[in-house]
């Protein structure tokens, strides 16, 4: 297949690349860094330059590619460290999940591609109501902070215009929480660092569900969909959705740090802002059982639990 990938340089497209290579595959990989084309090339990838807001640049790289399909893995979450500005902190990536989708759509239609594949994300979107392991068929959180709502609206865009494309097989992938290489959760990562100097506490009960993958599973998720597989939207996590009050602390002891500090509520609403609080609080959790059912997908991390045991051990010798 000739595929059309954007995001090329980022924690999936890293991954994802070399995937497709090792497929057979000619990739098409996007950049916006001229300086990281030639890592791209140097990968085996054809790279393209071009800003992923800009509609007439989308569609000259889908008329040069031809593509059989287009992946859009474009964000600009790299470095991100507060959420308590949450809306002003993801406004690029929320422009790149709406402007961003609704260009290279319209690139896709125009080159002939005959699939569409799209990040989406499984956590604080969810309604915070009910079960605390939600599935494809809940719905989305109907009162987010108010912090939150331009970011809910540009998921709930990206995800509305990319499955109601009917003349594409569209797939929308909402993955978990990322772990492993070229993430915040990796040897000397944001996250990593951040619970190492105890500045992650738990926020009152850390009754927050999250749910987490490891960066190959996700990469190896986004290969199957882009390869075949029914249409539609999937979630893509490990088997463990865990409470912040269980995973934190075992991250720490993973990397060899203290035990995490607890602060109430009302501490955490000055330091992370309520959208935080409401992650660390009332997040829930997401299942996989679709994507292992249609899609055939078992991530190799079943668990972060071992993820973080073995995959941060660099960072507990750090």
């Amino acid at each position: 297949m000739r595929i059309l990938l954007t995001g090329g340089t980022g924690a999936v497209g890293a991954q994802l690349v070399p995937l497709l290579l090792s497929r057979g595959h000619r990739v098409f990989a996007t950049t916006r860094t001229p300086e990281k084309a030639a890592g791209l090339r140097a990968k085996g990838a054809e790279p393209i330059v071009v800003d992923g807001l800009d509609r007439e640049g989308l569609l000259r790289a889908a008329r040069a590619a031809s593509p059989d399909a287009v992946v859009h893995e474009m964000t600009a979450l790299a470095g991100i460290t507060s959420l308590r500005n949450f809306d002003a902190t993801f406004a690029h990536t929320n422009r790149l999940r709406s402007e961003g989708a609704e260009y290279l759509l319209e690139a896709a239609r125009g080159a002939g591609a005959k699939r569409f594949v799209a990040q989406s994300y499984a956590g604080w979107p969810s309604g915070r109501e009910g079960s605390r392991v939600k599935t494809e068929d809940d719905p989305l959180d109907t009162h987010p902070a108010p912090a939150m709502t331009r970011s809910l609206e540009a998921i709930r865009r990206l995800e509305s215009m990319v499955l109601g494309a009917a003349d594409l097989d569209c797939v929308v992938l909402r993955y978990g929480s990322f772990y492993g290489p070229g993430t915040g959760l990796e040897p000397g990562g944001a996250l990593v660092e951040a619970v190492r100097k105890r500045r992650f506490p738990i926020v009152g009960g850390g009754t927050g569900v999250w749910s987490f993958v490891h960066i190959a599973d996700v990469a190896e998720a986004t290969l199957i969909a882009i390869e075949g597989g029914p249409a539609g939207l999937y979630n893509v996590v490990d088997d463990d959705p865990a409470e912040v009050s269980v995973w934190l602390p075992e991250l720490a002891r993973a990397i060899g740090a203290k035990p995490p500090y607890r602060v109430p509520v009302w501490v955490g609403r000055l330091v992370i802002g309520e959208a935080g609080v409401r992650m660390m609080t009332e997040q829930r959790g997401a299942s996989n059982a679709k994507a292992k059912r249609l899609l055939g997908w078992h991530p190799a991390w079943a668990s972060w639990r071992e993820g973080f045991h073995r995959g941060l051990s660099a960072a507990r010798a750090a």
